[in-house]
């Protein structure tokens, strides 16, 4: 797995919210917070698994992340994630009361995705558009 850079996981960290479109852009993007987490990024789908684009995310496995410009090929994964004990904190501490929705609700909870970065043919580091 190709890892975030310090400099990715500082921009991620300081941006609000990331644009996520899964696939190869047939779907429409969408706005949403993001938190890291032990070097790793997640969101979640307040709507729950059934939220149209979480399953998009989840049935193609791989799309596109726009953060403050910058443009990524990502890997998503929703199968078998071992979450951080402090995933709910971090949106607490990123999102304050916004972030109720994110981790009160077991809906919300069940649709997590870690975002990795999608390795460079052949390099193993991850692409910047």
């Amino acid at each position: 797995m190709t890892a975030w850079t310090p400099e990715d996981q500082t921009l991620l960290s300081e941006t609000y919210a990331l644009t996520l479109v899964a696939g190869d852009g047939a779907h429409d993007g969408v706005e949403i917070g993001m938190v890291v987490v032990d070097g790793e990024l997640y969101v979640r789908a307040y709507r729950g698994v059934g939220s149209r684009w979480y399953r998009a995310a989840r049935d193609l496995g791989h799309g596109r992340i726009q953060v403050a410009g910058v443009t990524r090929d990502v890997l998503l994964q929703t199968r078998d994630l071992e979450l951080s004990p402090g995933l709910d904190a971090a949106f607490r501490a990123k999102y304050g009361p916004l972030a109720d929705a994110l981790v009160r609700s077991p809906q919300a909870r069940a649709a997590t995705i870690r975002i990795d970065p999608a390795p460079v043919p052949g390099s193993g580091t991850a692409p910047a558009h």
